[in-house]
């Protein structure tokens, strides 16, 4: 079965590249080099899945790959699964728009990284089985916390997936001249097939070749910036400035954010949501033991913040470079060709060729494949393992549940695939953002107050967790983005781009309130269960049980 849907799959690119290239012909002709890079590595990943696919037998295998991966394999792929197309394209592209203020998403995407090293990363591991939905619901009512964590986990998978998506639309769409719907509807296909046959192991080694190709991608792009201003970063920084429209400006604040409140929101969004990021948390039970997640942490923040270094020069390089006369090549009717997504990928194509284009679009294609993968899973394992298998049907059988998952990864696909579509004129680096600030609204504050606060109750998580989810989501709405760009209104109701500052600290407070109310004997015997979950937490003892090996 895998084989068939491997040879369709690679069918179906050959019959969008070939029927499709003449939508961009006069803007763009084929890049014969790209494209066979980019079925280098379609085969060489569906060749993985098929290995992974026959490892993958229980839920254990298909969730966490049975617990077998160790602490540098899975730091690498938490970075690869971090660095994703938000981070490559989504905020070069806004350092290529707007300067420093695009750094600011890079610096505040790496500072969560010491919450989770210091705070959650051991405990996790201790308390855990599957998701973090175990973690807050070992000593509260199991019913509503995998409910509410269900529900958040599924706001962010989502948001966090139409980003992803649109850079895979966008990508291929340069790369193979085809319509952008039928790139997504691409992307769409191969991550179902990935996910449902391969589960976590093909996930995890996915990530791990893909950070490892975008580690030296990147780093080669910025020492080729480098290289032609001297290694001089201030020579590069007096290049962009002169090359872009803005002057200046661009090395000040205010070109995205324009207020103390949004800045503030946003740094507590990017800082917070590491925290409640279901895909990312996932990864702490695919390893044996608490040392191993810690060394994952370690492992994985050195990643990306070397990354984070990286993508500012090639952003800056994408000014110097791209706004000069010799990247006139690369515009279209006055706009970059593809839109601003596509700055590094074009910097790619002026420092190394069609080949190096081929390389970068191809490891660009494994970043966002390996994220979707990653966010598909965490999708599945919300319905199947937090609802299915522990509300609905608690005897259910290990095929069982993965059978549910792998129809929720479809349902979740093209889900995907429907979004990614319509939010198609997006910078993915801002719909990231706001993934971030539901994951730091409606995740972070439950899961920090299970592991660290005796008072919480149920019923505290349960309403003040639903309160911060729904704060969150009601405010993107209503907010400039989607109010006004999406929906068409003339003015939004909430005036600000991030809800984060808000959400949260409502979050926290609601939380606090409905917990310290509860009187009920529930709330006591909750509590009194307590100083058990912190001796495991922060010994490790009974943590054998929590990965069924």
């Amino acid at each position: 079965m895998i084989k068939l849907l491997a040879l369709l799959s690679i069918f179906s690119v050959s019959v969008f590249a070939a029927g499709d290239a003449s939508f961009e012909a006069t803007k763009r002709d084929l890049n014969i080099p790209a494209i066979i890079m980019f079925f280098i590595f379609i085969v060489g990943t569906l060749g993985i899945t098929y290995w992974a696919a026959k490892k993958t037998k229980s839920a254990s295998d298909f969730y966490t790959a049975g617990g077998g991966i160790s602490g540098f394999q899975n730091g690498m792929a938490i970075a690869g699964d971090y660095m994703s197309a938000a981070a490559f394209l989504g905020v070069s592209g806004l350092i290529y728009l707007k300067g420093y203020d695009g750094v600011i998403y890079a610096v505040s995407f790496l500072v969560g990284w010491p919450i989770i090293l210091f705070f959650m990363a051991e405990k996790l591991r201790n308390l855990g089985k599957f998701t973090f939905a175990d973690i807050a619901a070992y000593r509260l009512g199991q019913k509503e916390i995998r409910t509410l964590a269900a529900f958040g986990s599924l706001s962010v998978v989502i948001l966090y997936l139409i980003a992803q998506m649109v850079g895979a639309g966008k990508l291929i769409q340069v790369l193979f001249g085809m319509e952008y719907e039928f790139a997504v509807i691409l992307v769409g296909v191969m991550m179902i097939i990935y996910v449902t046959f391969g589960g976590m192991l093909a996930t995890t080694w996915v990530q791990i070749i893909k950070a490892c190709l975008l580690l030296t991608g990147v780093s080669f792009m910025a020492i080729m910036v480098l290289y032609h201003f001297d290694f001089n970063f201030e020579s590069l920084a007096v290049s962009a400035v002169e090359n872009h429209s803005d002057g200046e400006s661009i090395l000040a604040p205010g070109g995205f954010i324009s207020d103390p409140i949004s800045a503030i929101s946003l740094g507590m969004a990017l800082m917070l949501g590491t925290a409640g990021l279901p895909h990312v948390l996932m990864r702490f039970f695919t390893v044996g033991n608490a040392k191993e997640a810690r060394k994952s942490v370690v492992y994985a923040t050195g990643f990306v913040g070397y990354f984070w270094i990286i993508i500012t020069i090639v952003g800056f390089g994408a000014i110097a470079f791209l706004n000069s006369a010799d990247g006139a090549q690369y515009f279209v009717d006055g706009k970059l060709f593809g839109g601003n997504n596509m700055a590094s990928i074009h910097l790619s194509h002026m420092l190394g060729g069609n080949a190096f284009l081929g390389f970068i679009s191809a490891v660009a294609f494994a970043t966002i494949l390996a994220v979707v993968s990653g966010l598909t899973l965490a999708g599945a394992s919300a319905i199947s393992h937090d609802i299915y298998a522990n509300v609905i049907n608690p005897q259910a059988s290990d095929e069982k549940i993965v059978k549910i998952s792998r129809i929720t990864v479809i349902a979740v696909g093209i889900l995907g695939v429907i979004l990614g579509i319509a939010f198609e004129q997006q910078n993915i680096a801002y719909m990231v953002g706001l993934a971030f600030g539901i994951a730091a609204s409606a995740n972070f504050p439950i899961l920090f107050l299970s592991i660290y606060w005796r008072k919480l109750t149920t019923r505290g998580a349960f309403i003040g967790g639903f309160i911060g989810l729904i704060t969150a989501v009601v405010l993107v709405v209503v907010g400039p983005i989607v109010w006004v760009q999406i929906l068409g209104n003339e003015e939004a109701i909430f005036p600000y781009k991030h809800p984060a500052l808000f959400s949260v600290t409502t979050a926290f407070i609601a939380i606090w309130f409905f917990s310290i109310t509860d009187n009920s004997q529930r709330a006591k015997d909750e509590q009194e269960k307590f100083r058990a979950q912190n001796i495991r937490a922060n010994t490790g003892f009974g943590a054998n049980t929590a990965v069924e090996h």
